[in-house]
């Protein structure tokens, strides 16, 4: 990726000078660089919007809107799978916008747009109206993810970005454990409209905040270290330099197999996970028997554990260099989860326990996945190649949120759409086994056990 020159000092600023030209990179743990410090709360909190601004339509739902839209299970399905149509198509034109010319820009800009569609939702009463500001809602949603991977990819060296990558889609998590009891309850003290108008404006605000806040390259802030800097450029001159154009390179993307191939598997988890994600807060009112302010209580315990399980993986997937290992077993697991909780039956507290397993399971692989994606990416279009696997992954969730809605309106109910949502996460692990990703040495102090012949990837 190109990156400009870079500075060796500069004026001290609020949050420290600049070092000396030449000195040390800096020693300690993740939280000790002034990049992890500065830029992962801002790339956090704006996840945190995007994904509340995107996901509150579960609580909508469940909390009275489709009663008085008379909307049917197959017409609420396809209004709040509409979203995952439009993020597709904006994926990859995003992301190239991002990596070309600016991410920074594009980032603010869709937080600013898409904090105002979704008080627009709040304004409508036609469901031909929300399927088409839905759909413009992930149009301008579409290139935030890939393109925040890809400028964490620039802040931090290979061995930060499974943390980073962590951090930042733990806003994923976080926001819907919050939003779950937030928005259940701006339901409960007053309806659905204010709820999505309330939870729109601090999107406008913050996007215009971002346009100060974020940096495209470490190069541009004052306030990176020179030793930080050199640790940067150290990891970018140890990765493989691109071999073509640019334009080569993006083809290469679109012919490369470990990409491909991940980019199937994440349509099929990203099918069970947003199958639970969109529906769980209806599955959870319809076996509790609770009002939609307890229901988005007991919606946020899985998440709460989920934000657990991603920082211990990240970490431990971090140290040891390994990637795929941190991602198929959990995905396995939390599809046996799934089923596990159809089968507990009328036996509610048993059945919300495995929810919670299966929530956490299907979280926690999130950071070391995408670092593994940008390992496996040709050199210097790592965005592109998120931009891919995250667009197949916005066709997979337009699928399960559309079909797991639709199926529990039919006779099959709850039951097949646990069978299906498990289906998808079970599909997943399986392919994450035919992904052979690149051996990462692992962190310099800590032991790791050589792989054998029948563990080695």
């Amino acid at each position: 990726m190109p990156s400009s020159s870079r500075r060796t000092s500069g004026s001290p600023t609020s949050t420290g000078a600049r070092q000396p030209a030449g000195a040390p990179p800096p020693t300690g743990g993740f939280w000790s660089s002034s990049r992890a410090r500065h830029l992962i709360p801002v790339a956090f909190l704006t996840y945190s919007l995007a994904y509340l601004d995107k996901s509150n339509y579960a609580i909508a739902s469940a909390g009275g809107m489709t009663g008085e839209l008379h909307l049917s299970a197959g017409l609420d399905s396809l209004i709040a799978a509409s979203f995952f149509l439009g993020y597709f198509f904006f994926q990859i034109p995003g992301t190239i916008y991002a990596e070309q010319r600016s991410a920074r820009r594009l980032i603010a800009w869709s937080t600013v747009t898409w904090g105002l569609l979704a008080v627009v939702q709040g304004l409508l009463s036609s469901p031909g109206q929300l399927i088409a500001v839905r759909f413009a809602l992930g149009v301008v949603e579409g290139a935030v993810l890939p393109s925040m991977v890809m400028l964490l990819g620039r802040w931090f060296t290979d061995r930060e970005r499974g943390r980073a990558n962590t951090l930042l889609i733990l806003g994923n998590p976080v926001t819907v454990m919050w939003l779950s009891a937030l928005s259940g309850w701006l339901v409960s003290v007053s309806n659905w409209r204010v709820m999505f108008i309330v939870e729109g404006i601090p999107s406008v605000i913050w996007g215009l905040l971002c346009l100060r806040l974020l940096k495209d390259r470490p190069e541009d802030a004052s306030w990176v270290s020179a030793g930080e800097l050199a640790a940067l450029q150290e990891d970018r001159n140890a990765a493989p330099a691109p071999s073509g154009t640019l334009s080569q390179e993006y083809r290469k993307v679109l012919r490369s197999r470990p990409v491909l191939l991940m980019a199937v598997q994440y349509f099929f988890w990203s099918f069970g996970m947003y199958g639970f994600i969109f529906w769980l807060p209806s599955i959870v009112k319809k076996g509790s028997g609770e009002g939609i302010g307890a229901t988005g209580l007991l919606t946020a315990v899985p998440y709460a554990f989920a934000v657990l399980a991603m920082l211990v993986n990240s970490r431990l997937s971090d140290r040891s260099g390994r990637r795929r290992i941190a991602v198929w077993p959990w995905l396995a697991a939390g599809g046996l989860a799934l089923f596990g909780s159809y089968a507990a039956g009328s036996n509610f507290p048993v059945a919300l326990a495995l929810l919670v397993v299966a929530g956490l399971c299907l979280y926690a692989p999130y950071g070391p996945y995408f670092a593994l994606v940008s390992a496996l990416a040709p050199p210097g279009v790592s965005g592109a190649a998120v931009a891919l696997v995250n667009s197949l992954g916005a066709l997979g969730s337009f699928a399960g949120t559309y079909l797991v809605g639709w199926i529990r309106g039919t006779p099959l109910g709850d039951g097949g759409a646990f069978a299906l949502m498990a289906a998808g996460a079970l599909l997943s692990a399986a392919l994450m086994l035919a992904v052979r990703e690149p051996r990462t040495p692992p962190v310099p102090g800590t032991v790791t056990r050589q792989p054998t012949a029948a563990t080695r990837t």
